[in-house]
Parts: structure tokens; C-alpha cells; sequence
């Protein structure tokens, strides 16, 4: 064979590919690198706007923050220097340091007006938030139609009428010849009609009532709120296992409800604790002690009794009780939701 005819040599073709794509994995590398510093960059500013906008969230925050210290916490804190002396509102007080404090959690008076208060929370929360769970989850089953629209409106009113003017219409009411003793003479109950304002036993009873009355439209439009935004799906397939309404509602509506039971809680439990327009107005905190409570003890002794100090004591102890209260209602919700 000649050299003509020989097969050509092979050459090696692919080594330069070879080197093209060593050469091409340190650009690549490169091209990564300036990404991850891109990306670091990007974050690095990110982070630096992050404060920049905390700071302008807090400019926008600070007239209600100058509004809230002048008039919520330097009256506070003054009121607390004041629970350390002895003054009638008008001469020189005297340092007393603690004797205050003494007095209160000591005094009998002081003392019953305190479990007063907490006992309202029974008529101010627990009732309201029973009832207005058990209407909303009624009114959310048949939400259409008219009516449900103005019932929510007439249960809504009490919190859009001032609680001095739901006090004298209560106070009317609970009288002698009044609406209360008239529907049970006409359904023959005329025994238990009395001057229920005036009752020793049910005076008390009487005055939370209209507590009850007054936090049910609010727990009521709370819940309803809460209800609406409940997936249906989790109804419908609680009707396709065969769930009747009492089964539905304790296993969809109330545990959707949690953050809603929440605020109910909160707001009606502050409302019992610093209750005092309706106490004032019904009863003054009659007969006797009964239904006194420490809003009521406090506007006594401060205008009335000139022991401004003691008023003072009394008005932190229920400020550092509804405190405790409400953290601890936070918490539990918080837990739970």
C-alpha cells in the first residue's frame, strides 16, 4: 500500500474541547461568585433599610405616643406618687409611704368592692360571650334575610348608648311600677316582683344583668366577624360526616373562633373590673355595700371623703390587677391559638 493510500493519522479533536470546558468551569466559578456577591450586597442593603424603616414607622407612631404619655401614663404616675401620702385634695400632704396600700388590702370595704368587681366578671363575660356565641352561630346558619340584619343592630345598641343614659333606663325599668314587675304580674308571677335595685339578695344580680345586656351586641358583632371569615368547606364537610348543628358548632365554629374569644375576654373583662357609670347611676352601690365597686370607692373617697391618698392606692391596685389579668388572658389565648 503507499503512502497515497495510508489512512490519514487521527487527531485528537476533542482535546481542545477538553481545554475549552477546563478553561470554562473558573468562568462559570466566576460568574457564581459575583452572583453570591450580588446577593450579599442585595442583602447587606436590605438590612441597612430595615432600621431606616423602623425609625420612620416610629416617627409615624410618635404624636399618639406624646398623646398617650401626657394623658395616660404622667396621670398614672402621678396618681401612683400620690398612693404614698396622706392628702385631703386641698392642704399639704403627708409621706405616708405604704400606709395606703395597708389600708387597702387590709379594709374590709375596700376589700368586698374588689370581689365585687371580679364577680362581675361572671355577668360581664361569661354570660355575654355564651349568648353571643349561641346567636352567632344561629344567625350564621341562616344568614340571609332581613331580619338577622336587625336584630344584629337592635343587640348592637347598648354600646353605642352612653352608659349614664342604659343606667336610668335600667333604673326605671327595675323599679316598683316599673317594665320588669309589670311582665311578671302579667305572666302571673306577681310574687316575685320587689324593688329589685333595692334587694339586699338581687340588687347585685339586678346590676349585672345590665352588664350582661350591655357586652352581648358587642361579643355578638365579634363573633359574627369571625364566623364569616371560616372556611365553608369545613362546614360542608362536617355536614357530609353527618355532623348535626350542636356537633358542627363545637368542632368548626368554636375553634375558629379562639382569636375572636380573645378580644371578648380582654374587653369585657376590663369592663367588669373598671365598671362604674352603671353602678353609679342604678344603686350608687346599694343597699348597703352590696354592689359598691372600686371605680365607685375611688370617686368616694377622692370628691367626697377627702382621702385622695387612699383613692389613689385603691385606683393602682385595680390598674396592677387588670394588668395581671390581661397579660394572663393574653397568654392563654396566645397558647391556644
Amino acid at each position: 500500500m503507499t503512502a497515497a493510500h495510508q489512512p490519514a493519522p487521527r487527531t485528537a479533536a476533542p482535546a481542545p474541547a477538553r481545554t475549552q470546558r477546563a478553561g470554562a468551569a473558573p468562568a462559570a466559578g466566576g460568574r457564581a461568585a459575583a452572583r453570591r456577591g450580588r446577593s450579599a450586597g442585595a442583602a447587606r442593603s436590605r438590612a441597612g433599610r430595615g432600621p431606616r424603616r423602623q425609625r420612620v414607622a416610629y416617627l409615624y407612631l410618635l404624636p399618639a405616643l406624646l398623646l398617650y404619655t401626657a394623658f395616660v401614663i404622667a396621670p398614672w404616675l402621678h396618681t401612683l406618687e400620690l398612693s404614698f401620702y396622706r392628702w385631703d385634695g386641698v392642704t399639704a400632704g403627708v409621706w405616708t409611704g405604704l400606709d395606703n396600700y395597708r389600708q387597702v388590702l387590709t379594709d374590709p370595704q375596700l376589700i368586698g368592692s374588689l370581689w365585687h368587681a371580679l364577680g362581675f366578671i361572671g355577668f360581664y363575660t361569661v354570660l355575654p360571650i355564651a349568648a353571643g356565641l349561641v346567636l352567632a352561630a344561629v344567625i350564621g346558619r341562616a344568614r340571609q334575610g332581613r331580619n338577622f340584619a336587625v336584630s344584629r343592630t337592635v343587640l348592637f345598641l347598648p354600646q353605642i348608648v352612653p352608659l349614664v343614659a342604659v343606667g336610668v333606663i335600667w333604673r326605671w325599668m327595675y323599679a316598683q311600677d316599673g317594665t320588669v314587675n309589670q311582665l311578671l304580674d302579667a305572666v302571673g308571677l306577681h310574687s316575685w316582683t320587689r324593688a329589685w335595685l333595692g334587694d339586699f339578695t338581687w340588687a347585685y344580680v339586678a346590676v349585672g344583668l345590665v352588664g350582661s345586656w350591655v357586652m352581648l351586641g358587642l361579643c355578638l358583632v365579634l363573633f359574627q366577624a369571625g364566623i364569616q371569615k371560616i372556611d365553608t368547606s369545613l362546614y360542608e364537610a362536617a355536614r357530609i360526616d353527618g355532623a348535626g348543628p350542636v356537633r358542627e358548632f363545637l368542632s368548626v365554629t368554636l375553634p375558629g373562633l379562639r382569636a375572636e374569644i380573645g378580644v371578648a375576654v380582654t374587653v369585657t373583662v376590663i369592663s367588669a373590673l373598671a365598671s362604674f357609670d352603671v353602678v353609679y347611676v342604678t344603686t350608687g352601690g346599694g343597699p348597703g355595700d352590696t354592689t359598691t365597686v372600686p371605680g365607685l370607692l375611688i370617686y368616694r373617697l377622692a370628691f367626697t371623703g377627702g382621702e385622695v391618698g387612699t383613692a389613689c392606692a385603691l385606683a393602682v391596685v385595680l390598674s396592677l390587677l387588670i394588668s395581671l389579668v390581661v397579660l394572663a388572658i393574653g397568654r392563654l389565648t396566645r397558647e391556644r391559638a
